[in-house]
């Protein structure tokens, strides 16, 4: 079991955590939101958390952003020679998950040294880093989700990265579904990103559950894998579960395949405090040089 922790994100900071709320800069802006994972005090000064652009402000009447002042609609983020667009959304999330930085690194270099073109499928791609990542680094990727304004959004962050429009295949569909018709078509991929969440709809409110349908996804995965597959990355938030299963996971799918599987959990450092920040779990499989 391996944790990985971001080390090298200029753009984004976590800045502290504390009963129940995180403090985050994503570039030129500050904010607080809502982590019930959260069970500690405070580090920062109270002045610092009242200094956020926003906060996420979490009532029976419904939960909304409280801004200080006005934010633009979406503003930039960099990382490397990748650019995508941060909001705020209606669940307190920014369209970023900067724990991920360390597996977009880790996708490109594989791309990058396999002196080779790699076919990427990224599954409930969302808004799309990994997909521009991977497409960045000289990949053909394929970028599904059920999301509709998910895809645009990617979309968006393909573009603001300098990408043509072209980069990227982009699929609305059901997960299994997809994945069912490519095995009938022959169609196989060198590398498989997956996300899945515990519960989900499709794009004709097809229902998703993660304990009953990640282990058909997953069958239907080693099925339409080339014969020389480079990597298989298995990402995962607030699921009662284990990075352990998801090694084991891995273990059952690639045993035909020589490589390596290193599973844990994915991390972020305070600025302030110095602690650790637990953000989800990682499964990761990536072909033996």
């Amino acid at each position: 079991m391996k944790n990985l922790t971001l080390k090298n994100f200029p753009e984004y900071e976590l800045i502290d955590t504390g009963e129940g709320m995180r403090l985050e800069k994503f570039g030129q802006y500050t904010i607080a939101r809502p982590d019930p994972q959260i069970l500690w005090e405070k580090h920062a000064d109270e002045k610092l958390w009242q200094q956020a652009d926003a906060v996420f402000d979490a009532h029976q009447s419904g939960d909304k952003w409280v801004t200080r002042a006005p934010l633009p609609e979406h503003w930039p983020v960099h990382f490397q020679d990748l650019t995508f667009n941060a909001r705020l959304t209606p669940f307190k999330h920014t369209g970023i998950f900067p724990e991920q930085a360390v597996m977009w690194e880790w996708s490109q270099n594989l791309i990058r040294n396999a002196k080779r073109k790699i076919n990427v499928l990224n599954l409930f791609g969302y808004t799309g880093i990994a997909s521009v990542a991977a497409a960045k680094a000289g990949a053909n990727v394929t970028h599904l989700d059920a999301s509709k304004p998910a895809i645009t959004w990617a979309n968006e962050n393909m573009k603001a990265s300098g990408l043509p429009g072209d980069s990227i295949r982009w699929i609305l569909d059901d997960a299994v579904k997809f994945t069912r018709r490519e095995m009938t078509r022959g169609n196989t991929y060198d590398a498989i990103i997956m996300d899945p969440p515990v519960y989900g709809h499709g794009p004709h409110n097809e229902p998703w559950d993660f304990y009953k349908h990640v282990p058909v996804l997953l069958q239907q995965c080693s099925k339409i894998l080339s014969k020389n597959p480079l990597f298989f990355l298995i990402n995962a938030y607030a699921i009662s579960a284990s990075s352990t299963m998801l090694g084991n996971i891995l273990e059952d799918i690639m045993s035909p395949y020589d490589g390596s599987i290193e599973y844990g959990e994915l991390t972020l450092k305070e600025s302030q405090g110095n602690r650790l920040l637990s953000t989800g779990i990682y499964g990761r499989w990536e072909a033996r040089c």
